[in-house]
């Protein structure tokens, strides 16, 4: 299986020496229902995030407020003390209501509180990478991210968090983040079917920035499309593995982040990263997001 993950290749954030293999894991799904409370089976979320470090994956994408609180506290449960070279990115700029809302929390406060409960939760003295999360569900919003991050930078300063990204931005937030402290990765919506992203990629790419897909399969709403599972036939492999496939080779600055609650489903993910599309059947993948915006 590390064969298998290392077929994707990895890809260094600009200015560090913090590698990350490209296919990488999701946390999401170990919380309960809606991303809310425990889940049914703690050990089979143990033994899923297990399975994805002995398989080769070096990047888990996280927040406290998956649960809030669970999913980092099972990470931590499975995998602490943590592995030289494991790089768990969280993110903050959100908290959960008790009705399982989803509420911004932007204020400086809030954010020096969540980096807080990323630490304890995780039973790490220091973030890796920490993701300000803005805008709205799946859409970024065009406003300005100087308060929320200059607080973050402090917390950089301060030794709580090494490296700094960014999710669901525009590119005019990217500018403005830049002035204010390196930006190492933007975390944004973008699949096979959802392509508004396309300038910005390429954008990023000639920076050296990384760039990590979330909902990488559709998110609440799994991808469908007869072309996709007309590639998938034609690749002998499910239209869930082309589609991963197909980012892995849309840009080399791409990082996945699939998530899942299933082992069996882990190892389909995981499988993509060797998995070739030809010319003519990259085309035709190509087609399905031409098609979304006609």
């Amino acid at each position: 299986m590390i064969e298998q993950i290392s077929a994707a290749g990895s890809f260094t954030l600009p200015k560090t020496s913090t590698t990350l293999n490209r296919m990488g894991y999701g946390a999401m799904q170990l919380a309960g229902p809606g991303v809310f409370g425990p889940p049914r089976d703690v050990k089979a979320a143990v033994a899923v995030l297990r399975e994805a470090v002995d398989s080769g994956v070096n990047h888990i994408d996280t927040s406290d407020y998956y649960g809030p609180h669970v999913t980092n506290q099972i990470i931590k449960q499975a995998l602490h003390p943590y592995a030289d070279g494991l790089v768990i990115v969280t993110k903050v700029g959100a908290r959960r209501g008790t009705d399982t809302s989803w509420i911004h929390a932007l204020s400086r406060q809030d954010l020096i509180d969540a980096v807080h409960d990323n630490l304890k939760n995780l039973g790490l003295n220091a973030l890796d990478v920490v993701n300000l999360r803005v805008g709205g569900i799946t859409e970024p919003t065009e406003a300005s991210i100087e308060e929320p991050l200059t607080a973050l930078a402090e917390l950089k300063r301060q030794g709580l968090i090494r490296h700094i990204g960014l999710s669901n931005v525009t590119s005019k937030q990217l500018l403005e983040a830049q002035k204010i402290t390196e930006i190492v990765c933007v975390q944004n919506f973008y699949n096979v079917a959802h392509r508004n992203d396309d300038a910005f990629i390429r954008d990023l790419v000639r920076q050296g920035i990384a760039y990590v897909p979330f909902f990488p399969l559709g998110g609440f709403t799994p991808l469908q499309s007869t072309a996709l599972d007309s590639s998938a036939a034609t690749l002998k492999a499910t239209p869930m593995q082309v589609a991963l496939a197909w980012l892995l080779q849309r840009s080399p600055n791409i990082l996945l982040i699939p998530g899942t609650s299933s082992v069996g489903h882990l190892r389909e993910n995981l499988a993509a990263a060797k998995l070739q599309i030809p010319a003519n059947v990259l085309a035709d993948l190509d087609a399905i997001g031409q098609q979304q915006h006609s």
